[in-house]
């Protein structure tokens, strides 16, 4: 008689697994996410492999800075750290149309000209297609070889059959294995081919890159394991409005985390931009009130970005708080603040907050660009054009010091400004610059008056 399959639910945020259905996971509380699969009996057995690795010491294994591979993009390898690592696996997520299989295309053309052999496998386009958009993007490696296939036997049976120097795999959760029953795109799945691809990179020594559908709250769809598992974990930014792009490395266990490399999207692909302050600055007005120039760290690079404020009168009972590329409960912070410690009333005015170019800025040594830009506009009086500005506020108004200082005025000055309001804890780690001038405040107060 032939046993009944058994079932169970699994939710595919963050695989927790369940005897029945239910309408919210218990683990993470995700609403409607458990989808049922079925349990597949038995244990395979499988062929006791003939490779057995031999253990060796740590200090015996030889490693040199000239194992990276260059790709070719030198934005693309400042945000890896330097370039590719051997049996390095790398999962790149995005939001849909952001540019991901267009990067992807690029690096695989790059490293083929300079005399790799690469396979770019798409589960979501045809040969044809793929051959299409690599036309306009002018790929001309003769040696990067490109398959329409979703079957994880078969993608694994390819790279053994031929050597190959990069795989790419479009994307992760269009892969499915024969053998698990659950859907592509399922938790299970993605899991299961995930720890293919990675001991297939491990064993072979061959880079694979995995493309990775985000969810719309703007993670990489999938179990989080998955981004565990994974040497390097990319996130490509950018509002679609605008045409710059920005790749930042959130994981990297061959370099520097939160570095990040900036792109400009046009008809013929992804363009580097190697100076984005200039780019960022590039429309910025001559006198603006609401208008201040900071220097924010991305990874180990100064970026020079415009923060823009406008303050009016509102109309409506509750006043609007709209705040684009900061973070909101920092700007309520500082708006706190300004009130408390200047005696401006802000309580009842609609706030805007923008970061020109589609930059999004995290770090706490903006406070004082953020509280410049809201003075300017409420005083009607723009901020000398010359000037920028680095702290962090406290909630008793004291201006505390950032890290990089030295290297943030060093990309102001090269930029032309000529004027830097810096924390008075910081002036004694810097050095005299060429042309500017630092001046040092240690409270909000003092950084106003001096502004105004």
């Amino acid at each position: 008689m032939k046993k009944k399959d058994k079932f169970t639910f699994r939710c595919q945020s963050c695989g927790g697994q369940f005897p029945k259905w239910m309408g919210r996971c218990l683990e993470c509380g995700a609403w409607d996410t458990l989808v049922e699969e079925r349990i597949v009996a038995g244990v395979s057995k499988k062929k006791k492999s003939s490779f057995l690795p031999e253990p060796v010491p740590i200090d015996s294994v030889v490693v040199e800075e000239t194992d990276r591979i260059k790709t070719g993009i030198a934005e693309f390898d400042r945000v890896l750290g330097g370039g590719l690592v051997d049996g390095s696996l790398i999962l790149i997520g995005g939001d849909p149309g952001i540019g991901k299989s267009t990067l992807m295309l690029q690096v695989l053309s790059k490293l083929s000209e300079a005399g790799g052999k690469c396979l770019y496998v798409s589960g979501e386009e045809s040969v044809r297609q793929l051959s299409m958009r690599g036309k306009r993007l002018n790929s001309k490696g003769a040696s990067m070889f490109v398959v329409s296939e979703t079957d994880l036997d078969s993608i694994l049976a390819m790279v053994e059959k031929s050597k190959y120097d990069a795989l790419v795999i479009d994307s992760i959760q269009t892969v499915f294995h024969p053998d698990v029953s659950s859907t592509p795109g399922s938790v299970t799945q993605i899991r299961e081919a995930a720890m293919q691809f990675m001991r297939l990179a491990k064993i072979t020594g061959i880079p694979v890159f995995l493309v990775g559908h985000v969810t719309k709250v703007g993670a990489i769809a999938g179990p989080r394991i998955m981004e565990h598992m994974v040497d390097t974990v990319l996130y490509f930014e950018g509002d679609k409005s605008h045409v710059f792009r920005i790749l930042r490395a959130v994981k990297n266990r061959f370099g520097p985390t939160n570095e990040i490399g900036v792109f400009e999207m046009n008809e013929k692909g992804l363009t580097q931009v190697p100076n984005p302050s200039a780019v960022f600055l590039s429309e910025r007005s001559a006198i603006a009130p609401g208008s201040v120039v900071t220097s924010c760290m991305e990874g180990s690079r100064p970026i020079l970005v415009e923060i823009q404020g406008l303050v009016s009168s509102s109309s409506l009972g509750t006043p609007r708080r709209t705040v684009l590329g900061l973070d909101s409960q920092r700007v309520s912070l500082i708006v706190a603040v300004m009130e408390k410690r200047l005696g401006m009333n802000l309580s009842g005015l609609d706030i805007f907050m923008n970061v020109t170019g589609g930059v999004k800025i995290v770090e706490p040594a903006v406070d004082l660009a953020i509280a410049a830009a809201l003075a300017s506009s409420f005083l009607d009086k723009p901020v000398d054009k010359q000037t920028t500005l680095v702290g962090e506020i406290g909630l008793t108004g004291e201006i505390r010091a950032v890290g990089h200082v030295q290297a943030r005025i060093k990309e102001a000055a090269k930029m032309g400004f000529t004027k830097c309001l810096v924390p008075s804890n910081s002036i004694k780690q810097l050095s005299k610059i060429k042309g500017m001038t630092i001046e040092s405040v240690s409270f909000l107060k003092s950084a106003m008056e001096v502004l105004f």
